[in-house]
């Protein structure tokens, strides 16, 4: 089976002048090794693309694969995530992970807190504010917390994001508009302990791998899990698997239900973080997680739980070749489940 591999290498957006900030969701070229030693060591054939334009100039050259493994995040618009697995949906070609419509929503973080909240699923109040006229009608109690709409790997969080009054909403606001050119996500702050459930699998079949707590060391900008934090994690950030079994089943149980509510395929990360009181909020969903196998929560949590990374891609493969209904490589096949 031939498997291509669509992603945003961080050093070729480098090379073209972006800065550190704006390619932090992008991948590491070990990243990208990892995945193909672990694809060829399974029995696939792979092939490299590299980003969207790359896909583009060689499916309009003719080129062709059985499969994509797609991690490529897009660089511009809300809608960046959907732009690969759209054109590999316009070709007919099967991939891994979500569809464009499950990116879109999840990336668009109001848009998926409105269908969890619809669904009865906890999520913290929020409120949208797109301009500076808007920050004055933001009706939440304080402390509130605000981020950019449509970011990740801690994009525009700092220890500036917890905001106290009126005065701090206003100077964040201004700061995060003017900065990514997008709205801005209010919520209440929540100041409990912080969660992210691992979820390999799609619909009925998906199922929660296990839940790590995110714990920020004193060193660390406190209170938040910000970008500095993530991307100095391995100094700053103890990942620790939860092995408190109420806890982690309801954890687990709500991840589940946001990950089928939001329709998220193959793999993925599910956020949680707990109110004042202890109950738990789902703060956001990630069905493109990171999967580096030492720096990214998923492979982390896999390696606490025993699970290699091998073994790790061989699952996420599993689940697109069982709901494509296509057939494994001899050697995957020869595997145990």
């Amino acid at each position: 089976m031939r498997v291509g591999m669509t992603y945003d290498l961080r050093d070729d957006y480098l090379a073209e002048g972006f800065d550190e900030e704006q390619t932090a969701e992008f991948d590491r070229a070990d990243t990208i090794d990892s995945i193909d030693d672990a694809l060829r060591a399974l029995g696939y054939e792979t092939c490299r693309i590299g980003h969207v334009r790359a896909l583009v100039s060689r499916l309009a050259a003719g080129e062709r694969w059985d499969l994509v493994f797609n991690i490529a995040e897009g660089m511009f618009g809300i809608g960046r995530e959907a732009q690969v697995p759209a054109l590999l949906d316009a070709f007919s070609i099967p991939y891994v992970f979500s569809d464009p419509v499950a990116l879109s929503v999840t990336l668009h973080k109001a848009h998926a807190k409105r269908i969890l909240r619809d669904a009865g699923l906890p999520t913290p109040d929020f409120a949208l504010v797109s301009a500076m006229s808007q920050v004055d009608s933001v009706a939440i109690p304080y402390p509130l917390f605000a981020k950019p709409l449509a970011e990740g790997t801690g994009k525009g969080i700092d220890g500036s994001s917890r905001i106290e009054s009126p005065a701090d909403l206003q100077t964040a606001c201004r700061r995060l508009l003017e900065k990514y050119v997008q709205p801005v996500l209010v919520e209440s702050f929540l100041p409990g302990r912080e969660f992210t459930v691992g979820i390999v699998g799609t619909g009925p079949a998906a199922g929660a791998l296990g839940t790590l707590e995110v714990v920020l060391r004193e060193e660390a900008e406190s209170s938040v899990y910000s970008y500095v934090n993530k991307e100095r994690c391995e100094e700053l950030v103890d990942y620790i698997l939860l092995r408190d079994p109420a806890l982690a089943r309801e954890a687990e149980q709500l991840a589940l239900a946001a990950w089928r509510e939001l329709e998220c395929r193959d793999a993925g990360r599910v956020d949680l973080r707990a109110d004042a009181r202890g109950r738990l909020q789902i703060l956001e969903v990630n069905p493109l997680a990171g999967i580096h196998p030492a720096h990214s929560d998923l492979p982390i949590l896999a390696t606490q739980l025993g699970i290699p990374y091998l073994d790790l891609i061989d699952r996420i493969m599993r689940s697109v070749l069982g709901r494509i209904g296509k057939p494994a490589p001899a050697r995957l096949a020869g595997r145990g489940a």
